[in-house]
């Protein structure tokens, strides 16, 4: 599972990246996926480890991170959302399909982290 979160963790820095450069780098808050990624990056470097307990232990800490990346941006998602609507814009698209983009890696991440560590506690690994 380290290894997938290191492809996530990827995948969201991309993200971020293609997200700040692609406006134009004008807004500092389109990398918030490249530091969700760095974070999920370095504790999934840190999971690759033969040591059983760190291994579980820099996981947890990723799926803690995933659960609440998915949280947060999709509340704020959300709330972006109708409060465009609300004031009768437009939504800013680019900004909003960062978002959702980022929320749909985060699931994703999340569902895969709970299907492997329910494996893992029923082939009694843990």
């Amino acid at each position: 599972m380290a290894k997938i979160t290191v492809v996530f963790a990827v995948l969201l820095i991309a993200l971020g990246l293609i997200g700040y450069f692609g406006t134009g780098a004008q807004h500092a808050t389109a990398l918030i996926p490249t530091w969700f990624g760095t974070a999920l990056g370095m504790c999934g470097l840190l999971a690759m480890s033969p040591d059983e307990g760190r291994r579980k232990l820099f996981m947890h800490i990723n799926v803690t991170l995933g659960l609440i990346g998915f949280i947060a941006v999709g509340i704020e998602s959300i709330r972006g959302y109708l409060s465009a609507a609300h004031a009768g814009k437009q939504p800013d698209m680019i900004a909003l399909s960062s978002k959702l983009t980022m929320t749909g890696l985060l699931l994703v991440y999340v569902i895969l982290c709970v299907r492997s560590f329910i494996a893992a506690r029923r082939s009694g690994r843990v």
